[in-house]
This record gives structure tokens, sequence and C-alpha cells, in this order.
């Protein structure tokens, strides 16, 4: 008579087929790259929040025949100006720019034009929203943002520049 048989796997078959699937997990981690990933969508958040303003400020500029927005008509001409609520420590704060002392505060924009400013997904707050804003002598303006994330492991790298001007 036959012995009895017994069905299942060897011990040898279940520790390649465990070394396989990590061999498999491994290449998707290292082919997805999240903290790349990361890095990428708070810099396009920040290239959206930057529009975000710019369109606000180019919209009352519009809407008052070509007079800006009180704030930022008052700003001196060539000098770059974090945006946010705070007085005074604006200078030490923005890595893109040299920025004056004072931030720009745009906090009383109306809501029609912006529901609220914008603020920097890793480091803004409504004091220092780590976005800057400077205007031209012709009176174009140029909106930025002041710490924008390199794409290598920990947001090293060459970070890129995030501004738009009109």
């Amino acid at each position: 008579m036959l012995s009895h048989l017994r069905k299942g796997f060897t011990m040898v078959e279940l520790i390649i087929v465990i070394a396989i699937i990590a061999v498999l997990a491994a290449g998707v981690f290292v082919a997805i790259d999240p903290a790349r990933r990361l890095h990428e969508a708070r810099n396009s958040r920040r290239s959206t929040d930057v529009a975000s303003i710019l369109d606000a400020l180019v919209k009352i500029q519009a809407d008052n025949k070509g007079t800006h927005y009180s704030t930022v008509a008052s700003a001196t001409a060539g000098n770059f100006y974090v945006i946010g609520t705070s007085v005074n420590g604006c200078d030490v704060t923005c890595t893109a720019k040299t920025t004056q002392a004072g931030c720009l505060d745009l906090s009383a924009v109306p809501a029609n034009y912006i529901a609220s400013i914008p603020l920097d997904p890793s480091t803004g707050t409504a004091a220092n929203t780590d976005y800057y804003l400077s205007k031209s002598a012709t009176g174009n303006l140029t909106v930025g943002a002041c710490d924008a994330e390199g794409e290598g492991a920990g947001g090293s790298g060459t970070a890129p520049t995030i501004a738009v001007s009109r």
C-alpha cells in the first residue's frame, strides 16, 4: 500500500516565494519613490498658490482701472516682500530672494478675489506665508515661492524656481 502522502509546500519553496515577493516589492518601492512624489506634490501646490495670489491681485488691479491693491501700491518698486501679517522678521525666511524685514499684508484682500491667502504647504503660516511679492517700476507683479524643494531625497538637489509675473 501507498504511504500517506502529505500535501503542502516545503520550507525551501516558501523561502523562495518570499524572496521573490521581497525583490519585486523593493523594485516597486524604488520605482515609485514616495519621497520624491511628495516633494513634487508640494511644489505643484506652491505653483498653484503663486498663480492664485497673482490672479487675485491682477483682478483687483483690473477692477480698479489699473490701480494696485493698496498694500501692493505702497510697496517699493524693485524690492521683494514676504507675504504675511508679521511686522518684522520676514527678511530671514525667504531663501529664493532677499526680502524686506516687514511682510506685505494681503490678509484683507476681499474674499470675492481670493478666499484666503494660501500658505506654503510645508512651512507657511498667516504671519509668514513663505511666498513673496515684488512690484517692478512699471507696475508688473511677480509672486513666487520662497522655499521650493529639490526633488532628491529629503528635498535635496536643485530646487525649481517657482514664480509667476504679470
